[in-house]
């Protein structure tokens, strides 16, 4: 058995000064969005809104907003990323750290984290600066 497709939810997460949350993995490296894997039958603005809840605390207020769909099989075959902007929102805790998430920040636009994941910085730029959204994550 194989799978076609895959498809991941991320979210731009903006704070009111357009700060942006980003987290850093256990598991790779660099600071990204947080976000991940859709399920089954789930919608992938649920499924943006639980991954939010479970790694950073973070509820969404409303629907987030969509962005932009990616391709993104430069990296797995067969995958794609929908990203998200996440503008109301509330934190009533921020979860440890554990297994999965090191650490989670928000860095105001001008003052990025030298290792900022490439496709990450990408993405925050046509989100902030209103550069045309690529195809390719």
């Amino acid at each position: 058995m194989t799978r076609a497709l895959t498809l991941g939810a991320q979210a731009c997460v903006l704070d009111n000064a357009e700060r942006v949350l980003l987290i850093r993995h256990t598991y790779r490296p660099g600071w990204h969005f947080p976000g991940g894997g859709v399920e089954v039958s789930e919608p992938v603005d649920v499924a943006v809104a639980r991954e939010l809840a479970e790694e950073t605390g973070v509820i969404v207020d409303g629907r987030p907003e969509l962005f932009g769909l990616y391709d993104n099989q430069r990296l797995f075959r067969g995958d794609h990323i929908v990203l998200f902007v996440v503008r109301r929102w509330s934190q009533p805790s921020v979860p440890p750290a554990n297994r999965e998430i090191a650490e989670q920040r928000f860095f105001a636009a001008s003052e990025l984290p030298g290792d900022i994941n490439p496709a990450t910085a990408m993405r925050l730029a046509e989100v902030l600066q209103g550069r045309a959204p690529a195809q390719m994550w």
